[in-house]
């Protein structure tokens, strides 16, 4: 079992995550999602799972740490949050850039640890609700989902389908360029149609970053929601792609064996996608 699983278990959240899981599965939609983000489980669960992260050290704009909040009485902290939720401003962003292997640096926008806290509260309960709505081959920034997994498809495919070639995809500044309007409305196409959480998700996206204003579009990498954001973004050109074959829908009903031929004498060209992130290789 994983640290997430055994956090989620010791704060008795397993449950509720589950039911979501199935319930999103099973189609249905969502308008009454902050009662779960205010519980109190879900508040200390966010804040265990921000305080292992070795980046809980790294102070925002405000100077706070971990070390700040440890001092708090656990109702106070729980309070604190909910005060802030209730009507939420996020602070600013701290910008910083790290270098890359190529000589380039990636921006990596820093929140508050409050604000880092607050999104990992609402994390944790909509993620389970996109997991049942995500493309199977995409493996990152994912629960129980690896590189290794993504290499391990990419090896099956190879070997198994006997495809001889791979082309490699990054989509060039991704996470800075995200449409606000169309995240919004894919994560209302997700099921999610809690307007007030609607409404937080977009005071984070449109926080301010100090030295550059509010932002028009993107979502910063270094932001807790952002990775799963980016996934939410994403789904649709999954889905799409995996819709031209792997899942091409078919009026007939074959055996496996029929499907293989069918498939031989289709004009459809035969590809599979695997993706990491703002990483592919269909």
């Amino acid at each position: 079992m994983s640290t997430l699983e055994r956090s989620t278990e010791y704060y008795g959240l397993t449950d509720l995550f589950d039911q979501l899981y199935e319930s999103s599965l099973n189609g249905e939609t969502f308008r009454e999602l902050y009662q779960f983000i205010v519980l109190k489980q879900n508040i200390l669960l966010a804040y265990r799972n921000i305080k292992r992260n070795s980046g809980s050290k790294t102070p925002g704009v405000d100077g706070i740490t971990i070390s700040d909040i440890e001092r708090l009485n656990e109702n106070d902290f729980v309070e604190i949050i909910r005060a802030n939720l209730s009507n939420y401003r996020p602070g600013p962003v701290r910008r910083v850039y790290i270098p890359k292997k190529n000589g380039k640096k990636r921006p990596l926008g820093i929140p508050n640890l409050y604000d880092r806290i607050i999104q990992q509260t609402i994390k944790q309960v909509i993620e389970p609700i996109v997991e049942a709505k995500f493309f199977k081959h995409s493996y990152g920034f994912r629960p129980l989902r690896s590189v290794e997994q993504a290499m391990g498809r990419m090896h099956s495919v190879i070997n198994n389908v006997q495809l001889h070639y791979v082309v490699d995809v990054d989509i060039k500044g991704f996470f800075d360029n995200v449409n606000h309007n169309l995240l919004r409305h894919q994560i209302w196409n997700m099921g999610i149609r809690d307007t007030k959480l609607i409404a937080i998700i977009s005071k984070i996206l449109r926080a301010e970053i100090v030295g550059e204003g509010t932002p028009v579009k993107g979502t910063p990498q270094g932001g807790v929601l952002s990775p799963l954001l980016a996934n939410i973004v994403l789904n649709d050109l999954d889905q799409w792609i995996a819709s031209q074959w792997e899942n091409f829908p078919s009026k007939h009903r074959y055996s496996r064996g029929k499907l293989h031929r069918a498939l031989k004498v289709t004009t459809l060209k035969e590809g599979y996608l695997v993706r990491y992130a703002d990483d592919c290789a269909p």
